[in-house]
């Protein structure tokens, strides 16, 4: 008693004994219940911030993907094809027929979905400035219907941006039937812009790669380029 007495006397304090006990009393020190009130403060503003982000970041999930892919569509950002601008571009390009670049592509499947996906062709050759059209084989060997999504990329990443896509299957949902099998084109041109990148000097093969999911509610796709 006495021990403790001569504590809270000196520090301003009362430690845990004798009858003040930590619950019986407060410190009568104000320096001391400033500090406390300031921490709690300065808590509850953290705890505020928190949940704030916690918030803002559930929304921005469900928008991640579709501005994602708008953005990459845009500019190629992580070997994420283009979108081609219109008819009129496409006819006014000229080929650039000095430069022969492999295309070659690739197919997987998440684990999530039961199908069987793969490109009908190994590879293709095409110019900068000419339109190819590819296509892809898909099969729900399954007894029950599925439906699937898939993403894609360019390797190398650098070409993504001028990878530009006419008609695609990406980012939209495929439904198969038990035992259906259908044929999906990809329908594409590398832009002449390719040959006056110095980036683009040495590259000779680029290559096309989906991967299909099972698209399922409140399923969120891999952003392209970071899987």
């Amino acid at each position: 008693m006495a021990l403790c007495g001569r504590v809270a006397l000196r520090f301003g304090v009362y430690p845990r004994c004798g009858p003040w006990g930590a619950r019986g009393a407060r410190s009568s020190n104000p320096f001391t219940r400033q500090q406390e009130e300031e921490w709690r403060r300065r808590n509850r503003t953290a705890v505020g911030y928190i949940a704030a982000a916690a918030v803002g970041m559930v929304g921005l999930s469900y928008a991640a993907v579709p501005l994602y892919r708008l953005y990459c569509q845009t500019s190629g950002l992580g070997g994420t094809a283009g979108t081609a601008s219109g008819a009129e571009r496409i006819e006014r390009m000229e080929p650039v027929r000095e430069r022969l670049i492999r295309v070659t592509f690739n197919a997987d499947v998440h684990s999530s979905i039961q199908w069987n996906f793969r490109p009908q062709q190994s590879e293709i050759y095409v110019v900068p400035g000419e339109t190819a059209l590819a296509f892809y084989k898909a099969k729900n060997p399954t007894d029950k219907p599925i439906i699937g999504i898939s993403t894609y990329n360019v390797i190398p990443f650098e070409a993504g941006q001028y990878f530009n896509k006419i008609q695609c299957f990406c980012f939209e949902e495929q439904r198969l039937n038990p035992h259906e099998e259908v044929d999906m084109p990809v329908f594409f041109y590398i832009d002449p812009d390719f040959v006056e990148d110095p980036k683009m000097a040495k590259v000779d093969l680029i290559t096309l790669s989906y991967t299909f999911f099972e698209a399922k509610e409140g399923q969120k796709l891999p952003l392209p380029g970071y899987q």
